[in-house]
């Protein structure tokens, strides 16, 4: 055969296969970054689902240990909303952000509304105790309040369990941004220089005041994990973080704003930041940039 066609057509093969290898290696790369971010969304979705379950079960306990019908009804009807929310977050698929994102909301609700209820019987519990020094005008007060808290100074262990429950910290207000080397905000993945992650951990007068670790994760539109500022633990296992932060929590709302410095490439796309404290995801956002 003419070594003039031989040559280029052996040529043509070597590239061919050459592209045929380089387009399996992509896809194989692209199923991995898909599948571990489908991962997070399930963690992130279990650990949603575990939460409202706790709040059913917590609504139960309360109820057995109250004898004031009004605030049963209450509870029960609170505990019909939690557990029907519950009933739809896991009819929903981990990757229908828009519903996973309106019953985080919800969970949030929920969890607002059992912290003024673990509050209200925290304040029955106080008042049963000053009520014992009142005087006959307000003995009949005293009656009733002593009925609704009856069985709650033998359950304090209980009570402080739920309490626990109720003070994790909440991230809101959550930002993700890309700056340039001049310190201004760009939507070009091209010119970031750092990311700026921006949030605020909310007002909490159930949560125990002291030294918090906030720990970020930020994920490429690839799957990986930008960063390498150690790891922390979630559900059984460790996870790798961006960046973290230790603040003195006083209860009340608490800006904060983290910056990660960019030293590699950063591709178009959507990139993904969740945040942990005290082994929990405790609130997540996602920016798609160009």
């Amino acid at each position: 055969m003419n070594k003039k066609i031989v040559i280029p057509l052996i040529i043509v093969i070597v590239l061919l296969a050459g592209g045929i290898a380089w387009l399996a290696l992509n896809l194989k790369e692209q199923k991995q970054a898909n599948e571990d971010m489908q991962e997070l969304a399930k963690l992130d979705k279990k650990e949603m689902e575990n939460e409202y379950l706790r709040f059913a079960e917590q609504y139960t306990e309360m109820k057995s240990r109250i004898n004031n019908d009004s605030i049963i009804a209450q509870l029960t009807r609170e505990q019909l909303r939690t557990q029907q929310l519950l009933k739809e977050l896991r009819s929903v698929k981990a990757n229908d952000a828009r519903e996973i994102t309106r019953l985080k909301k919800e969970l949030a609700t929920c969890r607002a509304v059992i912290r003024s209820y673990v509050l209200e019987i925290d304040s029955l519990n106080r008042l049963n105790q000053n009520l014992t020094a009142e005087n006959t005008r307000v003995r009949g007060q005293y009656e009733e309040a002593t009925r609704q808290i009856e069985g709650l100074n033998a359950d304090k262990e209980s009570l402080s369990e739920k309490v626990a429950m109720a003070a994790q910290l909440d991230a809101t207000a959550i930002q993700m941004a890309m700056l340039d080397k001049k310190g201004r905000q760009t939507d070009k993945t091209k010119k970031a220089k750092q990311l700026r992650v921006s949030f605020r951990i909310a007002r909490n007068v159930t949560a125990t005041n002291g030294v918090r670790t906030i720990f970020v994760r930020i994920t490429t539109p690839a799957g990986t994990i930008l960063g390498n500022a150690g790891t922390f633990p979630y559900e059984n296992r460790q996870l790798q973080c961006s960046m973290k932060k230790s603040i003195e929590y006083t209860g009340n709302e608490t800006p904060l704003t983290l910056f990660y410095n960019v030293n590699q490439f950063l591709g178009e796309g959507t990139y993904h930041v969740a945040l942990f404290a005290d082994g929990h995801l405790i609130g997540s956002h996602s920016v798609n940039f160009k």
